[in-house]
């Protein structure tokens, strides 16, 4: 049984005591941290590493959605601890599960469903763990194969839902910057990575993708033309139908690239795929 180490954040003391009883009652579970504050969950979290984290929302210093956030400035999500809402309004429901929680656990808190929510946690913690060592031992295989293409198989481990799933990179449409986060699109599938749009493309082959704006990169063969707007600035036509603006600081080097790279063919409108 994969053993779950717990972190409690709650300002009620009543509420801290019940959940403490009914962990209690669950075997392969261990309390390793309870905080009163937003500020001392923080702290207690990034010290102590817990495998799941039961937060209320409602937080007299910071709400729950605040401390997931916090955590999520300094800690890579393939090491962030799964993170299980606990609150008495409902209507958190649907942005708890946006933010990537593992559960929504309703006051007063019952051990069986507070049982379900542990059998999450120890679920996805076991994968991640079976990850994490794939991933090692993926490393020493490339490093005794004396592998250095940097951009053989980049990928990035991306927490969605409760869950860690790899996306390879190379395998990408485009990646889109929004805020603190990056958007990776990879055909009907869309994943939010919290890295910037610059660390991303750091990692990606040059020779298949291209910024073509200060938000936007793209693989070279997902184009399908760049054509001009109507108030004379560019656009790139993607092979799925979307539209993305091309940036007058790329704008010469990423017809250059797609001219040579992709076959695309000129006129004096626009750019088409042949």
């Amino acid at each position: 049984m994969t053993p779950v180490r717990v972190f409690i954040c709650d300002d009620e003391p009543l509420a801290i005591r019940r959940l403490e009883g009914l962990l209690a009652q669950i075997d392969g579970v261990s309390i390793v941290g309870v905080a009163a504050t937003g500020q001392d969950a923080v702290s207690g979290i990034r010290d102590l590493s817990p495998d799941l984290a039961l937060v209320d929302i409602e937080m007299p210093d910071m709400d729950g959605f605040d401390i997931v956030e916090m955590l999520a400035r300094d800690r890579p999500n393939a090491d962030a601890p799964f993170i299980a809402f606990v609150t008495a309004f409902r209507q958190f429901a649907p942005e708890a599960f946006d933010s990537g929680a593992i559960d929504f656990l309703s006051k007063p808190v019952r051990l069986s469903r507070l049982e379900t929510t542990i059998g999450r946690a120890r679920g996805a913690t076991a994968a991640r763990d079976a990850r994490r060592r794939l991933a090692d031992l993926e490393g020493m295989l490339d490093a005794a194969r004396g592998k250095t293409d940097p951009y053989g198989e980049p990928h990035v481990w991306v927490q969605r839902r409760g869950e860690m799933v790899r996306v390879d990179l190379a395998r990408l449409d485009r990646i889109a910057a929004e805020g603190a986060y990056v958007r990776l699109y990879s055909g009907a599938h869309t994943f939010l990575h919290r890295a910037s749009i610059g660390a991303i493309e750091a990692r990606l082959d040059p020779a298949r993708f291209i910024r073509v704006h200060r938000s936007h990169i793209v693989r070279l063969n997902h184009v399908a033309s760049i054509r001009r707007t109507l108030h004379g600035a560019s656009e790139l036509q993607l092979r799925d139908g979307e539209r993305l603006p091309l940036g007058r600081k790329y704008a010469r080097l990423a017809r250059g690239r797609l001219l040579s790279r992709t076959g695309l063919g000129s006129t004096d409108s626009e750019i088409r795929s042949t």
